[in-house]
């Protein structure tokens, strides 16, 4: 999340691209996160450097390497180091330039030796559109002081720059907040035997969250050559249909090292996307209100539930797309919980009765401020197509960590870490009863409410008696009042007057 000293250099950025004569914001956008990618791989090296220098060892797979590079654009030969930012933003104005524009970005359309890839597809037809050394230098100075070391900056530019635009809810694209992705990829825990899948990836932040997971709990598998080139190639997935978040995808996926992932411009609800049975989980936070192009949405979607609500299709999508026995996680908005169409009732039969329904987290609605202030809930459920919903578990969440206001600064209350536990310990929560934060219900009550799944129609509310005084008390107090008030009239025109 953007906020403070951060969005303020981001803001003196941007205004940096509009008097350098750039005022298109997806065209700022891109050309920002080009300057990211190349600031990043300069750091992501620094970071192996520091370490293989710690244990005496060369550097694993360097992006810059010693000698010499290739320019297959102006066939001329470069040194590696000169392509570094830490390099070429100390040299002048003109130098710079020239380093970056004709070296520098041709080296990142063509990383991997120019190896065919999602990475390379989408960077082909990539152009660098700063015109002039001063706006660059001004660019390359204010990216320079930005701390993105453990930040999924992209995302984070992006979702700042739909808040400029004023347009981030035109096309139902709200990024999802790092924290809560976080959290549904902790409770989903992907492993290296999963393959996974976002169909709306945006700046690809579940499917990067699920490789840091797997990264971080399988170092030692990660040795193994076949674990290896599952990572790399097979095990993440995703779609989109703008290509400019497909650019970002792919170099947010190259810096937590995946060469190669399954990332395709695609429509997902169309006849185009025919993938059936083929994930083991599916992450999402599909859009709530996109345009939609009901004829070329796929029919056995449509078989699913009948409707033109992108958030119900995408639903009838996840349970289409995985594995039997595959496991989903997705946002939705309430009105999926609770709607009374035939498409919103549809689904949530379609969940509950063929599929195993494990969890509602409803969210506060503050949640996706301050650009949305819709309220969300995550669903979680796995695909068996022969039911097994026996009890779903409902939780409260009250607090996220951050106020929620459109300012959304840091607070100590923050539900998170005991959605998490709680969730990896169901057994326990039998225990809990419906005044709880959190409890079970069993299907049969979710069947008899006509398979509503708002925790409202479930939470039992503790209202605590009141016994106010009597109108005879009141009246009393009112008229000994009256009388102080008068009596102090009186002693003080007595004594001034």
């Amino acid at each position: 999340m953007i906020t403070g000293e951060i969005k303020s250099r981001i803001d003196a950025i941007w205004d940096t691209f509009w008097t350098g004569g750039i005022t298109n914001s997806i065209t700022i956008l891109e050309q920002m996160t080009y300057l990211f990618f190349m600031k990043m791989l300069d750091d992501a090296q620094k970071t192996k450097e520091a370490n293989a220098c710690i244990m005496g060892v060369a550097v694993k797979d360097p992006t810059f390497k010693s000698g010499m590079w290739h320019n297959p654009e102006t066939d001329n030969d470069v040194p590696y180091e000169t392509l570094r930012w830490s390099v070429f933003k100390n040299k002048d104005a003109e130098e710079m330039y020239r380093i970056i524009s004709r070296d520098a970005f041709v080296f990142i359309k063509n990383l991997n030796d120019g190896k065919d890839s999602s990475y390379s597809r989408f960077m082909a037809n990539a152009t660098f559109l700063i015109q002039n050394p001063r706006t660059l230098t001004k660019i390359v100075d204010g990216i320079d002081e930005l701390d993105m070391n453990n930040r999924d900056a992209m995302g984070d530019v992006y979702e700042y720059v739909l808040g400029k635009m004023a347009a981030s809810g035109n096309n139902g694209q709200f990024r999802t907040p790092r924290h809560i992705i976080k959290m549904m990829v902790d409770m989903m825990q992907p492993t290296l035997k999963d393959s996974i899948c976002d169909p709306a990836m945006g700046s690809a932040g579940f499917i990067v969250e699920s490789a840091k997971y797997v990264q971080e709990h399988y170092k030692s598998e990660m040795l193994q050559k076949a674990n290896a080139e599952h990572y790399k190639n097979g095990l993440l997935h995703g779609f989109d249909t703008d290509t400019t978040m497909l650019r970002i995808g792919a170099m947010n996926l190259m810096l937590h090292g995946v060469d190669n992932p399954d990332v395709e411009y695609k429509d997902s609800l169309s006849t185009d996307n025919t993938d059936e049975n083929k994930y083991t989980l599916c992450l999402a936070n599909p859009p709530f209100a996109g345009s939609l192009d009901y004829d070329a949405v796929s029919k056995s979607l449509l078989a699913i539930t009948k409707t033109k609500k992108t958030e119900l299709l995408f639903m009838a999508l996840f349970v289409r797309m995985l594995q039997m026995g595959g496991r989903c996680a997705s946002i939705v908005p309430d009105g999926v919980l609770f709607g009374t169409s035939t498409g919103h009732m549809a689904i949530r039969k379609e969940i509950v009765d063929n599929q195993r329904l494990q969890a509602v987290i409803s969210m506060p609605s503050g949640v996706f401020k301050p650009y949305a202030g819709v309220s969300t809930a995550i669903l979680i459920f796995t695909k068996t197509n022969a039911g097994g919903t026996d009890k779903v578990w409902f939780y409260d969440m009250k607090a996220d960590g951050f106020s929620l206001d459109d300012k959304r600064n840091p607070i100590a209350d923050n539900d998170i870490p005991d959605i998490i536990a709680r969730f990896h310990n169901l057994e326990a929560e039998s225990e809990r009863t419906r005044k709880d934060q959190s409890f079970l219900v069993p299907v049969e009550e979710i069947r008899e409410k006509g398979y509503d799944l708002s925790i409202n129609k479930y939470k039992e509310i503790e209202r605590e008696k009141v016994v106010y005084e009597s109108s005879d008390v009141i009246i009393d107090r009112i008229a000994s009042l009256e009388e102080e008030i008068m009596s102090a009239l009186n002693d003080f025109r007595t004594k001034f007057m």
